[in-house]
């Protein structure tokens, strides 16, 4: 049987809006000429002896965790996790210890494209797409959400669009046994441009990262600036997601693949 992999990760740029000001990825490229004087000094060598004078070409990068697509940790979330499953909760794990049994697994895909930019997506429009799907959900699958803000990526408003689960939505797909989710926006949550108006209308500070928050009752991780998930069925395909194992890191870059057999 053929099969067909999916990109469905950003690449690491700077440059673009992809997150916030203050938190955007800063790459500087050495090229090949660069790096080949110091090379050819350590050996002990004239320049033009390397083949047409080069050496490696090597990036050197200043990012967070959660720049480009990754992977969070319950860790990120609160420090102490699955305080509906235990007394007391537990500690976070961290993105060294996620299992990585989570991260391939069946993939489901939910179309929130038409939802607004800001709207907290509940518990009935997931289930409204499931149904219109025709999908029941499985322990462990993983759950990726299409927003408006796929198609905006590197644009001047990326991080202001789509819409984002709001913890009411987030714990149903949790106590289903689902334990990986994911969205092409900049968070989980809705963008916080937006909460920001909703929590000075009402004064309610339990909105703020509300999605997040479903991980202090069932760890959980999620997925961040996916791409490409216009391209896929909305059932019917795997997905693989390992992250980078940074030691006690609250994320790890993850290179998502979607998986499908023709």
């Amino acid at each position: 049987m053929a099969r067909r992999i999916i990109d469905i990760s950003v690449a690491l740029k700077a440059g673009i809006a992809s997150d916030p000001p203050h938190a955007r990825p800063e790459i500087d490229y050495v090229d090949h000429h660069a790096t080949a004087p110091a090379i050819a000094a350590f050996f002990g060598v004239p320049v033009d002896a390397l083949p047409d004078g080069e050496y490696c070409a090597v990036e050197r990068c200043t990012i967070s965790t959660h720049n480009g697509t990754h992977l969070d940790a319950p860790y990120h979330y609160f420090s102490s996790s699955n305080h509906e499953l235990k007394p007391g909760g537990e500690p976070s794990m961290c993105i060294d210890e996620v299992p990585l049994e989570w991260c391939f697994q069946p993939a489901v895909k939910l179309d929130f494209r038409h939802f607004a930019d800001g709207y907290v997506v509940q518990p009935a429009d997931v289930e409204a797409e499931l149904a219109r799907i025709g999908h029941e959900l499985k322990s462990l699958e993983i759950v990726v959400v299409n927003t408006r803000a796929g198609e905006r990526y590197g644009e001047d408003d990326y991080v202001d669009s789509g819409c984002g689960m709001g913890k009411a939505a987030t714990l149903w797909l949790l106590r289903r046994g689902i334990r990986l989710v994911g969205t092409d926006g900049w968070s989980w949550d809705a963008p916080f441009s937006h909460t920001r108006r909703a929590v000075q209308e009402t004064g309610d500070a339990s909105l703020i990262w509300e999605g997040h928050r479903a991980g202090r009752e069932i760890g959980y991780s999620h997925l961040e600036k996916l791409h490409n998930l216009e391209g896929l069925p909305a059932s019917g395909f795997q997905i693989a997601c390992f992250p980078v194992k940074v030691h006690r890191g609250s994320a790890g870059w993850a290179r998502a693949v979607a998986i499908l057999d023709e």
